[in-house]
């Protein structure tokens, strides 16, 4: 690796990504790594200590453990060129969240980047994802908007008045967007998602005079370690699954986090919700294959 700007656009700066144990949040810190930036890796899911509540979606998959954990992905932070630390949080309780925003600034004194990405959504995943929402658990909402949303939330509240104080930085909510289109067949998800990213624009409007910003970025359809596992692949043979054709990287999703966070001009995109693929075109990167896979789009049936 060279040194440089171009190589390590993100070299000298601060970044927390919740929810980085696997899946999106561990595909943003890896490439946040990979441009040089020091990532806080947070999480519940330790080595050999995976987090609790994801039996049903484990069920479903059939997976007999929750691979992943924020030690691992912080070794791969470290190992791509930029300095990983997992620091152990439940972001749905006040208290540790808190805790951990105080830990960084006494560390760092500064916080360049906050990508918000822990979900609880997983946890009440029965297996079934078209219904109507009568048909689906109530369950959804705790898991989704009290487990989801409400960690954003959370998090967004610790971030914000130290980024104020310095007089810049950037918050990143990950959501799923599609022009306002409905997710038909499952409400609470559509939901959740929405006031996502509605948070994100609101954020924007109180943050927009402190230099503050905050945008919505939304993937396509991930291959997660979650995903590939319900289609019985992995990153090896995904190709030869007709089904996963559409699918990208999770680190489709972190190379657009990542330049977002090297733009000097992306304030200009505070408050918007951006698409991870628009992005692609926009700054001109590739998926892992050197793809650029295009927008997922919903049905308007």
């Amino acid at each position: 690796m060279q040194d440089g700007t171009l190589d390590r656009p993100l070299a000298g700066k601060v970044a927390m990504v919740t929810g980085a144990s696997r899946g999106a949040g561990r595909g943003a810190a890896l490439e946040l790594g990979a441009a040089g930036a020091t990532v806080y890796v947070t999480g519940r899911s330790r080595r050999g200590r995976p987090a609790g509540g994801y039996e049903r979606i484990m069920a479903a998959s059939g997976l007999a453990i929750m691979r992943g954990s924020i030690d691992e992905t912080a070794e791969e932070v470290t190992r791509l060129g930029g300095r990983g630390i997992a620091l152990p949080c439940d972001h749905g309780r006040e208290e540790e969240v808190e805790a951990l925003f105080t830990q960084v600034e006494a560390a760092e004194g500064r916080l360049d980047l906050l990508v918000n990405n822990a979900w609880g959504g997983h946890e009440t995943f029965d297996g079934v994802f078209d219904a109507p929402f009568w048909a689906h658990p109530l369950a959804h909402w705790e898991s989704m908007m009290d487990r989801g949303v409400r960690n954003h939330l959370l998090a967004s509240r610790c971030a914000a008045p130290r980024m104020i104080r310095q007089g810049h930085g950037l918050i990143i909510c990950t959501t799923f967007w599609d022009r306002d289109r409905y997710m038909r067949g499952n409400l609470f998800y559509d939901l959740a998602k929405a006031t996502i990213t509605r948070l994100a624009f609101g954020m924007a409007q109180e943050l927009r005079p402190h230099g503050v910003a905050s945008v919505a970025v939304s993937p396509g359809w991930m291959r997660t370690e979650l995903v590939l596992a319900m289609h019985r692949a992995d990153e090896r043979n995904w190709r030869e699954r007709p089904e996963l054709a559409r699918t990208e990287s999770p680190r489709y999703l972190g190379r657009a986090i990542a330049a977002l966070a090297a733009d000097p001009a992306v304030m200009a995109k505070t408050g918007t919700a951006l698409r991870v693929a628009d992005l692609a075109r926009e700054y001109g990167f590739t998926d892992t294959d050197g793809r650029q896979v295009p927008a997922f789009v919903l049905d308007e049936a």
